[in-house]
């Protein structure tokens, strides 16, 4: 019988106030080495120093390296700090933990994910987005040895970032339903309870749409449990699979050709709904569902051309050749795209 390793976080601390403990968590850990605090400009000021000074008081010697982007000479950067007796705690938004997620990775070093923001899942996945020019990579990484997810940090971000989060959880219901498509169509490996996990993570968010509040605690607790939960559906499947289907092919697609794209989640939430028409299921749910939660359904919202959303959805399926999904091969039409984005109201 074949065997998998399947990681995931040892521990997960989600709550107010948590990063002042972050030192007491990397002793309890019992992590070899000194701690690499890696985080940006402006995420060094909201919660960098928190961890620094709570590492310190711990009675290590933590060191700050602050990063501008996600691309392969920051990891460099990063690499560059590391070695295998020391650990990389990356604190801030979606690029700052991907990069210490890789370059602890590579370095075959410990890591531990502190969010800022909660717009996407991969806050504890074991997946790293990396930009090399205008093309955004997703390679495989270790999963975070823990997590620290400080709820009145994310609840102080603004809004748009959760909002955004909600949006990238529930576009898992088409993910799922592409990930079940390539199980038929092309005998691709499916996990049964890792697609169970993430449409629960998406059912969840949905039935708590009305609950997400700008500047409530519990709402930020509430999105970054479920993008935990997201997190490690992609762990069991040993794929971001999961959680990214043509929806996501999308939303790379926007990344590559638009002006000035939008958030990863609020593009992935505006693609499923196209998606899920594509389908023929219920796609006035997601819509409504995305409204509630105050996330964006429409290209002027996130201002993005009408013709780029157009001209990204007939290139979707170019992205990823090797990621079968409702697109199929050939992708869609122009005409088919125009029609599609105008009767969902994306356009």
């Amino acid at each position: 019988m074949d065997s998998k390793t399947i990681q995931m976080p040892r521990e997960v601390h989600i709550g107010p106030n948590v990063i002042n403990d972050t030192g007491k968590i990397s002793k309890d850990l019992k992590l070899p080495g000194e701690p690499l605090v890696v985080t940006g400009n402006r995420t060094l000021k909201i919660g960098g120093q928190l961890v620094y000074d709570s590492l310190e008081d711990a009675g290590f010697n933590p060191e700050i390296i602050q990063i501008k982007n996600a691309t392969p000479r920051d990891v460099e950067s990063v690499e560059s700090k590391l070695s295998e007796n020391s650990f990389a705690l990356g604190v801030g938004g979606g690029k700052v933990i991907d990069v210490a997620k890789l370059a602890a990775t590579n370095k075959k070093s410990y890591f531990i994910s502190i969010p800022t923001t909660a717009s996407h899942d991969g806050i504890a996945s074991p997946m790293a987005s990396i930009k090399n020019s205008k093309e955004s990579v997703s390679l495989k990484a270790q999963a975070p040895m823990a997590l620290i997810a400080d709820s009145e940090i994310l609840k102080n971000a603004p809004f748009r970032f959760l909002a955004s989060g909600c949006a990238d959880i529930v576009s898992n219901y088409t993910a799922v339903k592409d990930w079940r498509l390539a199980k038929r169509l092309q005998n691709e490996n499916f996990s049964e309870s890792a697609a169970a996990l993430s449409i629960m993570s998406a059912k969840l968010i949905i039935q708590s749409a009305d609950s997400i509040k700008e500047g409530l605690e519990l709402s930020s607790r509430l999105v970054a449990k479920m993008l935990f939960s997201s997190g490690m559906a992609i762990s069991i499947a040993g794929s971001s699979r999961p959680a990214s289907g043509s929806e996501h092919l999308f939303s790379h697609a926007l990344d590559q050709i638009a002006k000035k794209p939008a958030l990863h989640g609020e593009q992935c939430g505006i693609g499923t709904i196209m998606m899920m028409k594509l389908y023929g299921g219920n796609w006035k749910c997601i819509r409504d569902s995305l409204k509630r939660m105050k996330a964006p359904t429409t290209a002027e919202e996130i201002g993005i051309d009408k013709d780029e959303i157009i001209e990204a959805l007939t290139i979707a399926h170019t992205i990823r050749p090797d990621r079968y999904t409702i697109l199929g091969d050939r992708g869609i039409s122009p005409d088919a795209a125009r029609r599609l984005a105008i009767d969902t109201g994306v356009i």
